[in-house]
């Protein structure tokens, strides 16, 4: 039997969401990898046991994603920049660097209805998504204002990205940007089911990107469809995150059409086109 590569997720509380679609991707491939989703209360033992044990990569979740940095060998650029890791890799022989893979989740997922460059986007939040998504709208050249209910953080996070800084209020205006992206915990089951934005600030021809994904059809996702605008759950983020984390640990393409069913199918969502 061939030896397995095994890899997987550090997290408070275990999601079965990236083994469902990193697996799929495995068998796909026909790849001799695994993935185990870990509940962490100890993360310097954990990343000592994924040097000791040759685990090749582990997705980092809140609230680990600035801790785990001190822990690590080396980071890339951009999550240097980012000031937040959410993925590991063992580039052995226990070489761990740091990658942040959550801003090619949400500009692929938002370039999947419309292109970045210029586009005036309304960034709700300022927090650890906020932050990795506003250096993706960079990124892009994306004309971007953070919107946030600490103006003194929106301020902070709009300095180094090149944005422009509004109270959350400015979520009112939603119909004066192309973009809208809600990278707050608002709309999510467990927090607040309350939309961050209102309903008669959307309109046709607007992109609406909720990162929340539990549940997937937020108020926010139901009044954009509602109102005619092209809609971008959550679930799009976390997929393409994902699939940039599968090709750091394979070194493959990621088989993304298959991964996607394999979400859709966890989400409890239709599968197929």
């Amino acid at each position: 039997m061939s030896p397995i590569t095994l890899c997987g997720s550090l997290s408070r509380l275990a999601s079965p969401l990236g083994r469902a679609m990193h697996e799929a991707g495995y068998r796909a491939l026909g790849l001799a990898f695994a993935y185990v989703p870990f509940e962490v209360r100890d993360l310097a033992g954990a990343v000592v046991g994924m040097r000791a044990l040759g685990i090749r990569g582990f997705g980092v979740s809140h609230p680990f994603k600035q801790e785990v940095m001190s822990l690590l060998d080396d980071l890339d650029g951009v999550a240097r920049r980012i000031a937040a890791v959410n993925t590991v890799v063992n580039d052995g022989p226990g070489r761990l660097v740091g990658h942040n893979t959550d801003w090619i989740g949400a500009v692929r997922a938002l370039e999947e209805s419309r292109p970045l460059d210029g586009a005036r986007v309304l960034l709700v939040g300022a927090g650890g998504a906020a932050r990795a998504i506003a250096f993706g709208l960079a990124e892009r050249a994306a004309r971007t204002t953070v919107a946030n209910r600490d103006l003194a953080k929106a301020e902070a996070l709009a300095a180094e990205t090149g944005a422009v800084a509004a109270p959350f209020e400015a979520t009112r205006r939603a119909a004066d940007y192309d973009v809208v992206v809600n990278a707050t915990t608002l709309g999510q089951a467990d927090v607040d089911a309350a939309s961050p934005v209102p309903d008669e600030a959307l309109h046709p021809g607007q992109v609406v990107m909720d990162i929340v994904y539990k549940p997937v059809h937020t108020r926010l996702v139901e009044a954009a469809t509602r109102r005619g605008a092209s809609v971008v759950h959550g679930g799009r983020m976390l997929l393409h995150q994902a699939a940039a984390q599968f090709e750091l640990y394979t070194g493959r393409p990621a088989p993304l059409d298959v991964m996607d069913d394999a979400l859709r199918r966890a989400l409890g969502e239709k599968t197929g086109p």
